[in-house]
């Protein structure tokens, strides 16, 4: 059975209890609403050490002002019952009191330059920030030997891998593969705020960075694959924020330059904004 662990120093003693003998402990850090993707993030961490806490806090600093803090979903019982059937030991619900002693706007802030200022970092100011900071005292928190995160956020494991190589934490760090539904929409808490009508015309995304990645190597050249991608995307009735190629570390290739490349889409569908990526 999974237990529920609210106060700081309750979860210190009980990792402090298991590296007393010898265990490795891995994480999974989340906003709670989980599904499939998040559970997988659990199983995948369980194959590299020996016990796994997961957190669900909502955390305020990642959220720009008009974004959805106050509507995102909290699914408390749902989230316990789907982390213990995946494996996890531990679930750590902190309160914002314990993550922000001094409160949000008194808080000190990580920033990871470079890597997050680009794409999500320009449209939406201040959210890595947000992430790097809460994540940050969750690693000093929960003192992990591993911890995971998804690749459907594809720049935020890019920037948490550069946190942690800068700030040298001694945690390694696994991407977990996308989930996607039947029908190529990647898994998202998000995803709940579609509408019924706009729900099937979602997974377009998926189709679009198929279509990216398929004029990328027929030899199209950049600039107009990511003009078609955003064409498509709008076609459908998103309000596109990028479409983009990108080698790994999401710089921007050259023409004609072999090597890996991601394509990325982030995307606004009504009132849902929808994020995927597609390596390559």
């Amino acid at each position: 059975m999974i237990e529920t662990i609210t106060e700081l120093d309750a979860l210190r003693e009980r990792v402090r209890g298991w590296k007393r003998e010898g265990l490795r402990v891995g994480f999974v850090p989340t906003m709670g609403n989980l599904h499939a993707g998040h559970f997988s993030l659990v199983r995948l961490v369980r194959q590299h050490v020996d016990r796994v806490v997961s957190s669900v806090f909502v955390n305020p600093t990642q959220f720009g002002p008009n974004e959805d803090f106050t509507r995102y979903p909290r699914t408390p019982d749902a989230d316990t019952a789907g982390l213990s059937d995946a494996g996890c030991d531990v679930l750590w619900l902190p309160t914002v009191e314990s993550m922000y002693p001094f409160g949000v706007e008194l808080a000190s802030r990580v920033h990871v330059p470079g890597v997050s200022g680009v794409l999500e970092g320009e449209c939406r100011p201040g959210h890595f920030d947000g992430v790097c900071t809460v994540v940050s005292r969750l690693f000093n928190q929960v003192l992990p030997d591993v911890a995971a995160f998804g690749l459907k956020d594809y720049q935020q494991l890019a920037v948490i891998r550069q946190l942690v190589a800068d700030l040298q934490f001694p945690i390694e760090i696994i991407g977990g593969p996308i989930v996607r539904e039947a029908d190529g929409l990647a898994m998202s808490s998000r995803n709940q705020y579609l509408g019924a009508e706009e729900r099937p015309r979602a997974a377009t995304i998926h189709r679009v960075l198929g279509q990216m990645r398929d004029a990328h190597l027929a030899g199209t050249p950049r600039a107009q694959v990511e003009a078609q991608g955003r064409a498509a995307l709008a076609d459908a009735g998103f309000v596109v924020d990028y479409a983009v190629l990108r080698r790994p570390d999401l710089s921007e290739p050259a023409d004609g330059e072999p090597g890996p490349r991601v394509a990325l889409v982030a995307a606004r569908l009504g009132n849902t904004r929808l994020i995927d990526n597609l390596e390559f």
